[in-house]
């Protein structure tokens, strides 16, 4: 009985073989050669091509299953202790093909995968690459450092310290103080618009809690960035003076 197969699916004789031996599933380090014999040539009989060198690949493989096959029907040699295998190159030859097969349909899935990947190009609008920001950012905190600024708020936070109760802060009702940057950056805004010139730890002290003095210390930095304020110093460790610029934002939406 002829096996139901087409030349066009083997990519060679060893393509062959592998797929006779999965067939049959059979275990690649004992192959029964006569049966896979029988069944490669019952193929290369039905085979229909005209190509020359593709005949000739299969016909060699069909040559060396026959002189396998011969050699496994004669009588061991019983005077060797360890006789080789006669499957022995077949199977080496098998196993490196079968990797370097299965590697190629690796690469393969990963092309196809790759082809399914876009990139977007840059689309960046013209206002925005061409933006120039009003206020240069460095310059205006070139004098304010990180430094001073804490030594301010450690400062601040000292005299909160000292304003509480040793005795009565020790019990009381703890309820969670809800304060968001939005709502201290319109107070400072306000504040500066009232008192036009007036001192950085001055606000500060005014701050009930410690998240206040926090959010409100953010939110001066936010102002300064969008040249709501600004901040002067005369010598260094002096206090910092903030000054309103006449600029007012719009912070209803600010997030």
């Amino acid at each position: 009985m002829g096996i139901p197969v087409k030349l066009e699916v083997f990519e060679g004789p060893l393509d062959l073989l592998l797929f006779l031996i999965d067939k049959n599933k059979l275990d690649i380090y004992d192959i029964p050669i006569v049966l896979i014999t029988e069944q490669y040539m019952e193929y290369i009989r039905n085979m229909d091509t005209k190509d020359m060198d593709v005949m000739s690949e299969f016909l060699v493989m069909a040559a060396t299953l026959v002189k396998i096959k011969s050699k496994m029907l004669l009588p061991r040699d019983e005077t060797k202790q360890e006789e080789e295998d006669p499957r022995q190159e077949l199977v080496e030859r098998l196993l490196e093909y079968k990797m370097y097969k299965y590697m190629s349909l690796a690469l393969k899935d990963r092309q196809i995968d790759a082809e399914k990947v876009l990139y977007k190009g840059a689309t960046i609008p013209d206002e925005i690459k061409n933006h120039k920001e009003k206020v240069d950012v460095d310059a205006l905190m070139a004098d304010v450092t990180l430094a001073k600024l804490q030594s301010i708020f450690n400062a601040v936070m000292r005299r909160q310290v000292e304003k509480q109760d040793p005795i009565r802060s020790k019990f009381g009702e703890i309820k969670k103080e809800e304060v968001t940057l939005s709502d201290r950056m319109i107070f400072i805004q306000n504040y500066a618009k009232e008192n036009k010139n007036f001192s950085f730890r001055q606000l500060l002290e005014q701050q009930s809690s410690k998240v206040q003095i926090i959010v409100t210390f953010l939110g001066i930095l936010e102002l300064m960035k969008i040249s709501v304020i600004t901040v002067e110093q005369d010598d260094i460790f002096d206090d910092i003076q903030i000054v309103f610029t006449g600029k007012e934002a719009d912070l209803s939406d600010w997030e």
